[in-house]
């Protein structure tokens, strides 16, 4: 049996990105029972790519056919199944990790053990900051209690070059990345890198639109992205070719809802590691639940830090949750998921 439903789950504080700001997250979560075990999954809708919540819900509800003749032969095999049954998108993500939670169930056995990759362990993730005038970001940032950071950029305002500097002074001795979410105008291009690069910042990651990678490749000729680790995350989806990608950026980030769940994602890790990408395992927000599988996905990718600090913004987590308020991601417990 199949069931799903929309939970539109309040923030503790308004979340600012390059696209927007929001006061809550909207989540589809399903879940699967099967020969007396149930499994969970959960996905967040992104209207970046087209998704709204009840579209999402409505997509996972028309799989019930599907899945129940796919169950047939067990949710390994329905899992498998799912890569071609099903896009990329959040409404597969939502199902894979439910079937992964019902395998592990069935067979009394973790994720990690399943998917025959390292266990998770306790590993930290940044912590983020949404968009703000810069010095009520250095502000924000001195009470963060983590040495790794993630900066929002991207308002096109001429002054993110000032909002790295001031995070950069407030906190010296932090991990440091940014993200435009495609937010930077070409012609500020140049000053964010040389400011990322005066501030050491670690990582900068999508600074501009998908399908800028031919500027980027010969930014990357003509030695402008010296210094610089940049890494994809919206230029980073669907069937990425990470080769391709390679060419432009030094690290991807994945994401569950974009990669249409853990099944590809662990695919895909295995890929961007072998084109020689490091690998950064994000979130969009929501609860522990949608965290605990990027917890296995990050630890199979060797991802150092995450950025899955989604459940951090809510004003209530799913428990037990395994996001501490320093960003320390812990084990998942087998009563939350896997």
């Amino acid at each position: 049996m199949l069931s799903v439903a929309v939970h539109r789950l309040p923030l503790a504080r308004t979340f600012a990105i390059a696209r927007g700001a929001r006061t809550e997250q909207p989540v589809v979560r399903c879940r699967v029972e099967w020969e007396g075990a149930a499994g969970r999954g959960e996905c967040a809708p992104y209207a970046r790519y087209g998704e709204t919540p009840e579209g999402v819900a409505a997509q996972v509800e028309g799989m019930a056919g599907w899945l129940s003749d796919a169950l047939r032969q067990g949710p390994e095999t329905a899992r498998a199944g799912l890569l071609a049954a099903a896009p990329p998108c959040a409404a597969r993500n939502a199902l894979d990790c439910a079937l992964w939670d019902l395998q592990a169930e069935l067979e009394g056995r973790r994720v990690w053990e399943i998917a025959g990759v390292p266990a998770p362990g306790a590993m930290r993730s940044v912590l983020t900051l949404s968009i703000d005038h810069p010095a009520a970001m250095a502000a924000a940032a001195r009470t963060l209690p983590t040495d790794a950071i993630k900066v929002k950029l991207g308002q096109g305002d001429g002054r993110d070059g000032d909002r790295i500097r001031a995070v950069r002074d407030a906190r010296p001795e932090a991990w440091l990345m940014t993200d435009s979410n495609e937010g930077t105008p070409e012609g500020q291009l140049d000053d964010l890198l040389d400011a990322c690069r005066a501030a050491r910042v670690d990582l900068v990651e999508q600074p501009v639109p998908e399908g800028s990678e031919p500027m980027l490749e010969r930014l990357r000729a003509d030695g402008a992205l010296e210094g610089l680790v940049l890494c994809a995350d919206e230029s980073c989806r669907k069937d990425a070719d990470m080769a391709a990608l390679a060419r432009a950026y030094d690290a991807v980030h994945l994401k569950l809802d974009k990669t249409g769940g853990l099944t590809r994602a662990l695919v895909d890790a295995a890929a961007a590691r072998a084109a020689g990408l490091s690998v950064m395992v994000g979130c969009m927000l929501g609860s522990s639940l949608a965290m605990a599988p990027g917890a296995v996905l990050a630890a199979a990718a060797g991802a150092d830090p995450v950025d899955l600090d989604g459940p951090l913004w809510l004003a209530e987590d799913e428990a037990p949750g395994i996001v501490a308020v320093d960003g320390t991601v812990s084990v998942p417990e087998a009563a939350l998921w896997g």
